[in-house]
């Protein structure tokens, strides 16, 4: 399955991702940036718990 490609758009700059890919792209970094945001806040919290005691 194919998605036709987005119309140019109107300011002459480069065509953007089609809608139904954009929410693909979203997720696909949702999916990636939360636990790794969750992972870096342990890593900060267990650092300060190592070093302060």
């Amino acid at each position: 399955m194919t998605t036709p490609p987005s119309p140019p758009p109107a300011d002459g700059g480069a065509p953007g991702p089609p809608p139904r890919r954009r929410a693909l792209i979203l997720g696909s970094w949702l999916w990636v940036t939360v636990p790794l945001a969750y992972g870096l806040y342990e890593l900060v919290h267990k650092a300060r718990q190592l070093f302060t005691g």
